[in-house]
């Protein structure tokens, strides 16, 4: 299946889930949390996303200069707020970051490694997602704290399964195809994410993100008046941001929405409650995005000067 059906198959998974949503969850909230959304909600949603941005802007500079490769950071942080806007308006949720990926490959030279780099970096991002989110989740009240921690030892062991397979790998060091290739990605890795110089900012910057994303559900729920602590609200989060992970979404939209609509019904919350918060999570999601907005309009307006004649 071609990543253009996979995109589309997703998008309609999306909008299916939000279809199902909207006919068996009461909505009356909705309109009623979407009607406080105010002016200062909206600076506070995009002052968010400024330091989200920018950290994580940061982080790829970081992951980019371990693979080999220059990028400045005032081109990191327009870059990735373009990225951010194109996956949020786009189906599947990372066209932005592909368009992110092929463009800093060919400005840099080389495609390959421009492409890996951003491969790293958001790998970096997910890996502190899991992380701080099974702590989290394992140790804060939560409708799956029971279930997270039964099945914690299993995915332990897996892990170890997983490390002791790829160290099998690593002193297998026979002749055999692309052998050379994965021996300078794994040297890339270390370099870009593990590395005394990389780890403590990519460490430091994916703590960071993940809070301001956390802090953008508190607020949104602060707004939607769900009438929880940030105690109560933290593991919550944790579960829609894993949730945005899925690919069936479009624009990020999709399972969010339902795994907050159950996971708010589940504490006692109210499902529509959450499909509220969710909602809009979503909006200031987005309009923090916005700045992507002119990030494409003024590279467009230097691209039509640069091709018209002097």
């Amino acid at each position: 299946m071609s990543a253009r059906s996979r995109a589309r198959l997703g998008a309609l998974g999306g909008v299916l889930i939000l279809a199902v949503l909207v006919w068996r969850v009461d909505t009356r909230a909705l309109g009623e949390g979407l009607r406080r959304i105010d002016g200062g909600t909206l600076l506070a949603g995009v002052g968010i996303g400024v330091v989200t941005t920018v950290f994580s802007a940061w982080r790829w500079v970081v992951v980019a200069r371990g693979v080999g490769i220059r990028l400045p950071f005032g081109a990191a942080v327009a870059d990735y707020y373009r990225a951010l806007f194109l996956n949020a308006a786009l189906p599947g949720g990372v066209l932005g970051d592909v368009h992110r990926a092929v463009r800093h490959g060919q400005s840099a030279g080389d495609m390959g490694r421009g492409v890996r780099a951003v491969v790293w970096e958001r790998t970096a991002g997910q890996l502190a997602l899991f992380v701080v989110g099974a702590v989290v989740l394992v140790t804060m009240p939560s409708p799956v704290r029971a279930s997270v921690q039964q099945a914690a030892p299993l995915v332990g062991l897996g892990a170890v399964g997983a490390l002791a397979g790829v160290v099998a790998l690593r002193m297998n060091r026979g002749a055999g195809r692309g052998a050379a290739a994965r021996r300078a990605w794994v040297a890339e890795i270390r370099e870009g994410l593990f590395s005394r110089r990389s780890a403590p900012v990519v460490v430091l910057s994916s703590v960071v993100v993940l809070g301001g994303y956390v802090a953008m559900f508190v607020l949104a729920a602060d707004v939607a008046g769900a009438g929880a602590s940030v105690a109560e609200l933290v593991p919550l989060a944790v579960l829609a941001l894993l949730a945005m992970g899925l690919p069936l979404n479009v624009g990020g939209w999709g399972p969010r929405e339902g795994v907050t609509a159950w996971a708010f019904g589940a504490a006692g919350l109210g499902a529509g409650r959450g499909l509220t918060v969710a909602v809009i999570y979503g909006v200031l999601s987005l309009v923090a995005s916005l700045p992507g907005v002119v990030v494409l309009v003024v590279r467009w307006y230097a691209g039509v000067r640069g091709a018209v004649p002097g």
